[in-house]
């Protein structure tokens, strides 16, 4: 067994009522030498973009062989599967619904299986709470070091959501805003590789077409770089591109929110946009 294995959580199930506790009582009952680390249970309700984007924020930190579960599970006691995602160097349990991918597939995805394997589950399982009585359990015999092969057969055909991967092209990147933050910055699921395939980097100046507008942005190093109350782009501290507005609202500046398509032109390729 592992002495220092790692489980966080990630739901939506906010902290007053006993979700979470529940959760982790499962998860000690079976491994008590458990470290549980909670990442955020104030996803907004259902909202399984922004479980995707918290979890990818985070999960990069987390040494190798840490157990993330998260759970924003609309589809519950529906036919949607619960898996086991394996990565170079984590494994992710929760819902079949596109939540773990965005970070699963930043550390490559291995293996995927679902969990099927009732020893490996609550005795009596509830139609409506697979976070206590499937994912905690399979986390915990997963930190304890049983193999996810023996929790269930692998799949192939996990559902992968659009704002997974953005789709580059020649000359511009399509890609959506995954998350809006309290300062109203706008986080795209473009990463600063995907701007290094059409040569794009810190400092460079971009078209971004947002909200029905085009605009020139440059890629600043700083808020401070454009003056108060201006537009700009920057590579946030996850590396994902984000478009802000110092010390200003960027959400309110386009009138743009979280789900919504950008795209992002090198400067110079903006005639063949057709491509787009």
């Amino acid at each position: 067994m592992h002495k220092h294995s790692i489980i966080t959580l990630l739901s939506d199930f906010g902290l007053r009522d006993s979700y979470v506790a529940e959760m982790k009582a499962v998860i000690l009952s079976i491994f008590p030498n458990v470290q549980i680390v909670d990442i955020s249970h104030e996803v907004r309700k259902f909202d399984i973009r922004m479980g995707a984007f918290l979890l990818a924020r985070a999960a990069q930190f987390f040494p190798k062989g840490t157990v993330h579960v998260a759970v924003v599970d609309p589809g519950v006691g529906t036919e949607r599967r619960p898996i086991i995602v394996e990565t170079e160097k984590s494994f992710y349990v929760g819902p079949d619904n596109g939540l773990l991918m965005l970070s699963a597939q930043r550390e490559n995805i291995r293996h995927v299986y679902v969990i099927e394997n009732r020893k490996y589950m609550l005795r009596c399982i509830s139609r409506t709470f697979h976070g206590r009585d499937i994912f905690a359990p399979a986390a915990a015999y997963l930190a304890s070091g049983i193999p996810p092969s023996e929790l269930g057969p692998e799949i192939y055909d996990p559902i992968m959501p659009q704002f997974a991967k953005p789709k580059v092209l020649k000359n511009s990147i399509k890609g959506e805003i995954i998350y809006v933050d309290d300062f109203g910055n706008l986080v795209t699921n473009i990463t600063d590789f995907d701007l290094k395939l059409l040569e794009i980097e810190e400092g460079d100046n971009i078209i971004v077409e947002l909200g029905g507008e085009e605009v020139l942005l440059k890629i600043c190093k700083a808020y401070g770089e454009v003056q108060t109350g201006m537009p700009l782009a920057i590579i946030g501290s996850c590396n994902f591109l984000e478009i802000s507005v110092n010390q200003g609202n960027a959400s309110k500046f386009f009138g743009v929110k979280d789900g919504e398509e950008i795209i992002v032109y090198k400067l110079g390729n903006r005639l063949l946009r057709v491509e787009a």
